[in-house]
């Protein structure tokens, strides 16, 4: 069987397979662009089930387009804690004043206009214009990857963009009328049966009998991926200064990993407690107790950070920080997950 058969069978096997299988998303109760945009936004990098919740919430505290792009910093920042990659978030605020200011408030229905607001790639495009108003604009990720470079037998590395654009071509003619339905089909597929990291459940797959893996015992070798590059590794001192049951913490510059977020205050390099003293006397701190210390880290895409910690007792706040309660922390300051994992200790 050819490829283009492969891809020409695709509509019938997995529309009525996924009309009975779909699973229950809060993001799939309507085709309002931005519910579907938000929800490809946050699903990017990010578990289905831990989505859920974030998505409820942000709906709830910003439950229009217009109330996203007026929205403040902090809020959203708040809104996505946890969920790591905060451009997104930036970049879906920079989008919905565009769209109020360009598009009158209403969400363009055009691939190229979708296409060109921050943050939206192809995937996300696709997703939206397909699912939103059913045009044959393909949403290849890693999930539609994989299934058609088991359906097909190849083992070409998924990461590579040309494979990428090759197979959004194809699929593109083959989209049936009901392309919101086919997009989230494939999707669904990728995700479950055909899913990462673990044995494909072939014997449940609608498409068994026209997989070429399936036929010659290659499924569980697909897909192949080009090599992964090596970390860089990243070390620093992190402080987590307590006065009078406040606590310190400053704002990361704008741009960069991590711009615009609250952070406990650190400098490069894995200190030892003498050099540590030292580094807290220049910042003016006068310290009463060193109360524990700690080693952990973090993993970025791309970085990997070592962090040494310090909890540390001090006589007196400094105007270089801000100085919050635990309850101020938790309701308005948005920590990242790197520095986060430091205050669920310090609680």
């Amino acid at each position: 069987m050819s490829h283009n058969e492969i891809y020409g069978r695709l509509p019938e096997a997995l529309l009525p397979w996924y009309a009975v299988h779909r699973r229950d998303l809060p993001w799939r109760a309507d085709r309002e662009p931005y519910h579907v945009w938000l929800s490809e936004i946050m699903l990017q990098q990010t578990r289905v089930e831990a989505v859920r919740g974030y998505y409820a919430r942000f709906l709830e505290a910003l439950p229009t387009l217009e109330s996203l792009a007026n929205a403040d910093d902090l809020l959203l920042h708040k809104l996505w804690e946890g969920l790591g990659y905060y451009s997104r978030v930036r970049n879906l605020k920079k989008a919905a004043q565009i769209i109020l200011e360009k598009h009158d408030g209403v969400f363009p229905r055009d691939h190229a206009s979708v296409r060109a607001l921050p943050g939206i790639g192809d995937y996300t495009a696709g997703a939206i214009c397909s699912i939103c108003y059913d045009a044959p604009t393909p949403a290849v990720d890693g999930n539609v990857l994989r299934v058609i470079s088991r359906l097909t037998d190849d083992d070409t590395p998924i990461d590579q963009p040309a494979w990428k654009k090759q197979v959004r071509d194809a699929l593109a003619q083959v989209y049936p009328p009901e392309a919101g339905a086919f997009t989230q089909a494939l999707m669904e597929l990728g995700a479950t049966l055909c899913g990462p990291n673990r044995k494909p459940r072939c014997g449940e797959c609608p498409c068994r009998e026209f997989c070429l893996a399936h036929a010659r015992g290659t499924a569980e070798a697909l897909p192949v991926k080009l090599p992964k590059r090596q970390k860089r590794v990243e070390a620093y001192t992190v402080f987590i200064l307590r006065c009078d049951g406040k606590y310190a913490l400053e704002m990361r510059g704008e741009q960069g990993l991590l711009g615009g977020l609250w952070q406990f205050p650190n400098v490069p390099g894995k200190l030892e407690l003498p050099d540590a003293m030292l580094a807290l006397d220049k910042m003016g701190l006068k310290v009463r107790d060193i109360l524990r210390q700690g080693e952990r880290k973090h993993i970025f895409t791309h970085i990997r950070w070592e962090m040494r910690t310090y909890w540390v007792e001090v006589s007196a706040e400094t105007d270089r920080h801000i100085w919050l309660t635990p309850e101020e922390i938790n309701e308005t300051a948005a920590l990242p997950t790197a520095f986060r994992q430091f205050w669920e200790e310090t609680e």
